[in-house]
């Protein structure tokens, strides 16, 4: 279900979508599409990022295959007892901008976040056939509960800015940018000057 044909109204039906992204799955979602994450995600913010880019420059292995996977930017807060995780919600993915291209020619097929990205990555992911998403900013706790699982992967000494992988059902998100190079943030700031 798209935002933009269903007038912004959030009660449209979720696309399912299962992690890792399986062939042609990403290149089938528009800008607009409101999805519904299951499966197997990863963690990463800036520390991650410079990380994994340090382990690249010096020839090595990344911890993970990131062929096909998702990227979500969160530093999760401890989990409460009874809990498997804290509040997640997403990071503002600009940070993550001038790492971005580099891990999206690896295969990575899509990230999640908040908020725009640099017109450099957006070209990468079209490139590269990949998707960016955002997640609802402010509903961290609400978000936490789609977390199932959660497994420390590397950088344990990077505390919430490690990189964990996130086993979840039924994560919601909205796609941002397709690989068509659409721009959900764009395309709404334009109805919105076609109504003033």
């Amino acid at each position: 279900m798209s935002l933009l044909r269903a007038g912004t109204d959030f009660s449209g039906e979720f696309i399912k979508i299962d992690l890792p992204f399986g062939d042609g799955v990403a290149e089938g979602l528009r800008a607009g599409d409101l999805v519904h994450l299951t499966g197997t995600m990863y963690t990463g913010r800036d520390q991650t990022h410079r990380r994994l880019c340090a382990l690249l420059d010096e020839g090595k292995e990344l911890p993970v295959d990131l062929s096909g996977q998702l990227l979500y930017y969160v530093g999760p807060s401890p989990a409460r007892p009874g809990r498997v995780i804290g509040a997640a919600g997403p990071t503002t993915s600009y940070r993550m901008d001038t790492y971005t291209p580099r891990l999206l020619d690896l295969g990575l097929k899509a990230t999640l976040g908040k908020g725009s990205r640099s017109m450099t990555v957006r070209e990468s992911m079209q490139d590269c056939g990949a998707i960016y998403l955002a997640a609802f900013g402010g509903a961290g706790a609400l978000l936490s509960q789609c977390i199932k699982e959660v497994r420390l992967i590397a950088f344990e000494d990077a505390g919430p800015e490690a990189m964990f992988c996130f086993e979840v059902q039924d994560f919601p998100a909205v796609v941002i940018n397709d690989v068509q190079g659409r721009d959900f943030y764009e395309e709404i700031a334009s109805l919105d000057d076609v109504n003033k």
